[in-house]
């Protein structure tokens, strides 16, 4: 995994404040960068502009200004979320929640974060504590990012014994305390209210909304949820200014600041960079990937985890930013996209991901809980040659059942998205699986 970030294929190794708000202090070694490091590059000097020269609102109008949205794949904007905490002061008691679950397939972006600066997290998480008037924060980390745990750890460490997290810190007034809790690795966590249930101690359901966490989220206080990627954008804002964090992206693009994106599969380069919003998918592709590797060529790609979309080819031109992917029909996600190469059969594929998909289902709603075992039952038939005519129109009414706004969490709609995609740009993959089963018996067909 490459951790090289670039905004251009000139200069690739021009890494800078100005430009890579995210990634200039990485090292070289890829070694973790400790606090007397991260001090010396300019670490905590948000932190302190933020506790001695703004007040909490302050914060909170210059991240909503800025334009930030929430880097987990959802894309709201930060600044209005943190809006929605109470103003009443009398509800004192409120938590910050880091979303570290990163439980997406092809996702690695904020395990680079961890590993290598966590205390641009921290720094972040203190910020944006001090915005919210929240006295607690938690890290809830996937379980299975082991270096990540023990790396924050110590940085929460260090922090501590610098002044910089617990009582009165740096001299203002302000508490906050920071705890790692590592999870049981469940891709439902990525739910916000699911988050909350299982640092709760209790099973990983997402919770129905209203209300929402913001009103009564962890022990029924005021809650606020957020990506690693989002929370280490705070800093740098809050140093440089909104008019700088916009000046980031690229013309055309409607989201502001930059992003960890990234490309995996059969491509001769693979990895992560910090890049402009605005980015064309084909640069990314070709430029920092540097193309599908000899004897393959790209059949398709998803822009950002297993729970978008398919694309085409043709579909490179496309600018890589929420409002430019969804021109050309799905979601951007998480921004690390896979090379999908011609040797792959596509039912082989999603009936690899239905399957995880449903493996990872809480089970709360009937239309998750039971339609995407169904979506793999189906799948497998194709796949070994024993499927039946019904059976496409099965997986297409499953799409439809399980779509937005038909189950209780974006879970199922995330997982019948490339579904959907793949059946409609390679149909003729799925009724190869029919061709040896036209005289079997047909399955039970899904009714209205």
């Amino acid at each position: 995994m490459k951790q090289l970030a670039s905004f251009g294929p000139a200069n690739r190794t021009a890494r800078s404040e100005e430009t890579h708000p995210l990634t200039w202090r990485l090292r070289d070694d890829g070694q973790p960068v400790w606090l007397d490091e991260y001090r010396q590059k300019n670490g905590y000097a948000a932190l302190r502009k933020a506790l001695a020269e703004m007040a909490q609102a302050d914060i909170v109008q210059t991240v909503k200004e800025s334009g930030l949205k929430g880097r987990g794949g959802a894309g709201f904007p930060t600044g209005v979320k943190w809006g929605l905490m109470p103003a009443d002061e009398s509800l004192n008691i409120r938590y910050l929640l880091c979303n570290a679950d990163e439980m997406e397939p092809n996702t690695w972006k904020d395990r680079l974060l961890m590993e290598q600066l966590p205390h641009l997290l921290v720094e972040g998480m203190i910020i944006s504590a001090r915005a919210l008037k929240a006295y607690r924060g938690y890290i809830f980390l996937r379980g299975e990012y082991v270096d990540a745990a023990r790396n924050l750890n110590r940085a929460i460490d260090e922090a501590k014994a610098a002044g910089l997290l617990g009582k009165n810190i740096l001299g203002s007034g302000f508490d906050f305390e920071l705890f790692v809790h590592t999870g049981a690795g469940r891709y439902i966590c990525g739910e916000e209210t699911a988050l909350i249930n299982s640092l709760e101690g209790r099973r990983a359901n997402p919770r129905a909304k209203p209300p929402f966490p913001a009103a009564v989220g962890v022990w029924g206080k005021p809650t606020c949820v957020n990506n690693v990627e989002t929370l280490c954008n705070v800093p740098a804002i809050i140093g440089n200014g909104v008019d700088w964090y916009k000046s980031l992206a690229r013309p055309g693009s409607e989201d502001h600041g930059s992003k960890l994106m990234g490309f995996s599969g059969k491509v001769k380069n693979p990895g992560i960079w910090e890049l402009p919003f605005g980015i064309t998918a084909r640069e990314l592709f070709e430029d920092y990937a540097g193309g599908m590797k000899d004897g393959y060529t790209l059949k398709c790609w998803q822009p950002g985890g297993a729970g978008t979309g398919f694309l085409l080819p043709e579909h490179l031109e496309a600018q890589m930013y929420a409002g430019g992917i969804a021109k050309v029909g799905t979601r951007m996600g998480t921004g690390l996209a896979l090379a999908v190469d011609h040797t792959i059969n596509m039912v082989s594929l999603l009936r690899n991901m239905e399957e995880f998909f449903a493996r990872e289902s809480c089970g709360w709603c009937t239309p998750c809980r039971d339609g995407l075992p169904w979506s793999v039952k189906t799948l497998r038939a194709l796949e070994r040659g024993q499927g039946t005519r019904q059976d496409l129109d099965i997986l297409l009414r499953l799409v439809d059942f399980l779509g937005p706004g038909k189950t209780f969490c974006a879970h199922a709609p995330g997982a019948v998205e490339p579904l959907g995609a793949a059946i409609k740009y390679f149909r003729s993959e799925f009724e190869a699986g029919v061709a040896q089963a036209s005289n079997a018996p047909p399955q039970l067909a899904l009714t209205n």
